[in-house]
């Protein structure tokens, strides 16, 4: 995707750990966390650089394309620039496979958690995880926390909404098969229908000419739409976290993956040792605070 401005970056490096603590499609439902560390026989089949992939040696990593920002840099998720770029590649490593060792591929957002095979090591796309995606997907523990928020045109009555009663009114938008188009329809029930676009780039674009009042995505998305896509938007909020859990996004595998206790011991590792603080605070610092709406 695009750059984010460096202006940004400087504004919020504080204050992002405190708004969104440990961990930013469009993605989709709250969350509970995923399965614990591997233990015993499970552990041993982690062998670095050794683990039963589809392709023998390598780790092939799927994602969406467009790839955005500040997920990804310039729409290229080999580059390892941006944060889920960044932090595919520090599960690599963790797991055993360098950089040449990662084979990107291209898979639509809907596609990743759908019911079927996978042709991917691993999915890593701002999916929410959540007990119905569950059902069809594995997914390892979360590596970021994320809210959603509510963005619209400066000026419009929908920017001088408060609380969720404003919103109600409102002809909203959303990614589908997103947590952002769930917010809609569970959390703010407006009273007409929403609209739902299969691109983030659509739901924005409908916003700029205003089909919408407004569109919700997740926090670090709305910064970067509000910054760099459309300059004359603003943040109008952000909702708590349904039922106080945090909503995260988590590493999509294989229904029963040999390859989940692995992934998800990696990704655990690099919680504990700060390592996804540090990405966080390097390409995701451009998410300040924003009002709460209730």
């Amino acid at each position: 995707m695009y750059t984010a401005p460096r202006v940004l970056r400087r504004a919020a490096a504080a204050v992002t750990v405190a708004l969104l603590a440990t961990a930013v499609g469009c993605a989709p439902q709250p969350e509970e966390k995923a399965s614990a560390s591997p233990s015993g026989s499970a552990a041993k089949s982690c062998a670095k650089g050794k683990l039963a992939t589809k392709t023998s040696g390598k780790l092939t990593i799927a994602t969406d394309e467009p790839a955005y920002e500040p997920w990804f840099k310039d729409d290229k998720p080999a580059n390892g620039k941006g944060f889920e770029s960044a932090v595919a590649y520090a599960v690599a490593r963790q797991l055993g496979y360098g950089q040449s060792a990662v084979v990107w591929q291209s898979v639509p957002f809907n596609k990743a958690f759908a019911p079927g095979e996978k042709t991917f090591d691993f999915d890593i796309n701002q999916v929410s995880i959540s007990a119905e995606r569950k059902k069809a997907v594995d997914f390892s523990s979360g590596y970021y926390d994320v809210r959603q928020a509510v963005i619209a045109l400066k000026g419009s009555k929908a920017a001088k909404a408060t609380s969720i009663a404003d919103l109600k009114g409102l002809k909203l938008g959303a990614q589908v098969g997103t947590t952002s188009l769930d917010y809609i329809s569970d959390v703010v029930k407006p009273s007409q229908q929403a609209a739902a676009y299969s691109k983030n780039d659509q739901a924005v674009s409908a916003l700029r000419n205003g089909q919408v009042d407004a569109i919700v995505a997740d926090l670090p998305t709305a910064f970067y739409v509000t910054s760099a896509q459309v300059t004359n938007a603003e943040i109008v909020g952000q909702f708590e976290n349904k039922g106080g859990t945090p909503e995260q996004f988590g590493l999509v595998l294989d229904k029963g993956s040999g390859l989940t206790s692995c992934v998800t011991s990696a990704v655990d590792a690099l919680r504990k040792d700060g390592t996804l603080a540090k990405l966080e605070q390097q390409w995701l610092s451009d998410a300040v605070d924003a009002p709460v709406l209730k």
